[in-house]
């Protein structure tokens, strides 16, 4: 997943070059995928009934897994395990709860 995660964020870096000369910086990819965090909560209030919108479920579905999809770029572009991450973030909160 690592890998396509970063092949996919390498062709997008290609188009913003062509478009504006430079790639996104880590602070912009990290921007984006808040805006894109902030969609999955107005998508999951349309899901609830609580905000009216159409295709929700289709929309919803492929917020959450856009946003894994930045999470899983994001932790590579600035050297960390995604994976090693969410293990020692389950571990520590497994203690403090059970």
């Amino acid at each position: 997943m690592k890998q396509r995660a970063v092949k996919i964020r390498d062709a997008y870096h290609k188009l913003e070059l062509a478009h504006h000369g430079s790639q996104w910086t880590v602070e912009e990819d990290a921007l984006a995928f808040l805006t894109d965090a902030g969609l999955v909560g107005r998508h999951a209030m349309s899901q609830q009934g609580r905000w009216p919108k159409e295709n929700t479920k289709e929309e919803l579905e492929h917020k959450l897994g856009e946003s894994i999809w930045w999470l899983t770029f994001l932790a590579a572009r600035m050297d960390l395990d995604i994976e090693e991450a969410t293990e020692k973030f389950l571990s520590k909160t497994e203690k403090l709860l059970g």
